[in-house]
């Protein structure tokens, strides 16, 4: 079916021919549903292009197809070529005239990954901490690194020659990548004229939006993003995280790559929150957790005579708090929040905090007790740059700490070891990936 632009020159007609159009290739419509495209375009031959795309990929890919069309298409002046920030897929109809289907249908998906990788959040939380231009810039190279090797292996449509594509990236993890690329810049490749394939909407706006830009925001989105609150991406990411898994359920999950699948999977197997393992591992640390001279109250009552918990003990724990990566100072808070609210359990703890990347920065190291323990509610977070986890257990030896457990809130990847498991109990709090495992200790999965 080949739509005519001159027939078109209201929204409902075009509803119409989009009806049509996924009905002439046997996809059923809800007349009852809320249509998510939006009429509000000037070039309609660009608009049919990308259109059909969806349709192609709601036959070939629906998993992949049913989040496409959760996208409001939105023709855009600013965006030299493609953007997506989880609600609005951005177009630029000069860039779209100069492609074929199949890589209209490549870069349809590739904006669906984005979505899918929570790319537009991360970055976004990325960008608290990145003042270093160069690293806001290789994180959106590796995003676009990651996305495309994804798309390929999904087999959605065919790679633009413009598009980032290295092989020896196949199942690797954008912090992955971003580390690798780190270390080639550091080695004294330059990435200055790299282009990704799409415009990442994070990072460089002003104000609470996510958008890119000057900050300036146009409602219509032609002439700059539109602007979303802080309130509306964590609404638009949970509104993503169940039309995926809606997505998953309508079209099963057979041919998806398997990171894809690990994301759904992390969705809906029920794990303990990390706050729950935060505190049994706090709680574990204590050198004698009972004592039969308190017996608990339940205990008593019932006339049977056990050990209850003794939180007189001395809690004494160390955290390092990861800096160089996703990791937001909301996030940081956030943790330290649950912190101190597990250390207000105990009459007695000694609790020692400081920030590290590549080193740990003397002037965050802080001491926490009983005497001064609100004051962690006002914690300044120090540094930025890349990241090495051994320089913890360095820190602890030059300086005599000896904790009886060891806590580091991290993204999860070194450049190189993962410290000295020897040295004392370790639990890691990662926040990004669900797959990378540690070589050694605890570990638990940081969640908003």
């Amino acid at each position: 079916m080949r739509i005519e632009p001159e027939k078109i020159t209201t929204e409902d007609d075009f509803n119409s021919v989009f009806d049509d159009l996924l009905k002439e290739n046997g996809i059923e419509v809800d007349e009852n549903s809320e249509e998510p495209v939006v009429f509000e375009y000037t070039d309609l031959e660009v608009k049919e292009m990308i259109v059909s795309g969806r349709v192609r990929m709601l036959i070939k890919h629906p998993f992949f197809g049913t989040l496409a069309t959760r996208l409001k298409l939105v023709e855009a002046e600013w965006c030299p070529t493609a953007a997506v920030d989880g609600k609005h897929f951005y177009y630029n109809s000069d860039f779209f005239r100069t492609m074929t289907p199949e890589e209209i249908d490549f870069i349809v998906g590739h904006e669906v990954f984005h979505c899918v990788y929570d790319h537009c959040g991360i970055g976004s939380r990325l960008m608290d901490f990145a003042d270093n231009e160069r690293n806001a810039k290789l994180w959106n190279i590796a995003a676009d690194y990651k996305v495309n090797q994804a798309t390929v292996e999904a087999k959605i449509g065919t790679m633009p020659k413009q598009a980032l594509y290295d092989r020896k990236y196949y199942k690797s993890y954008t912090e992955e990548i971003y580390r690798d690329l780190l270390t080639q810049q550091e080695d004294g490749k330059d990435f200055s004229d790299t282009d990704t394939l799409d415009e990442h909407m994070f990072g460089d706006g002003d104000g609470d939006g996510e958008g890119s830009g000057n900050g300036e925001n146009d409602p219509t989105g032609r002439k700059a993003p539109i602007k979303i609150s802080k309130e509306e991406a964590k609404e638009i990411k949970d509104q993503m995280k169940q039309a995926v898994l809606q997505a998953a359920q309508a079209s099963g999950a057979g041919n998806l790559p398997g990171d894809v699948k690990r994301i759904i999977q992390d969705m809906t197997e029920p794990k303990m929150d990390w706050r729950e393992y935060l505190n049994l591992s706090i709680q574990s640390s204590q050198k004698s957790d009972f004592t039969w001279m308190r017996q608990s109250r339940k205990s008593r009552s019932m006339g049977i005579y056990l050990p209850g918990m003794d939180n007189e003990v001395m809690v004494d724990a160390a955290i390092g708090i990861d800096v160089s990566g996703s990791i937001s100072k909301d996030m940081i808070r956030n943790f330290l929040g649950e912190v101190y609210g597990i250390m207000q359990q105990f009459q007695d703890f000694r609790l020692k905090i400081w920030t590290f990347d590549t080193r740990v920065y003397e002037e965050s190291f802080k001491e926490f007790t009983p005497m001064n323990a609100d004051e962690i509610h006002e914690y300044e977070v120090i540094g930025c740059g890349g990241t090495d986890f051994v320089c913890n257990w360095d820190f602890m030896e030059e300086n005599q700490i000896e904790p009886d457990k060891f806590i580091m809130f991290t993204d999860g990847m070194p450049f190189g070891s993962w410290g000295n498991s020897a040295y004392c109990d370790t639990l890691f709090v990662i926040h990004g990936s669900k797959n990378i495992v540690p070589p050694f200790g605890e570990y638990t999965y940081y969640q908003d």
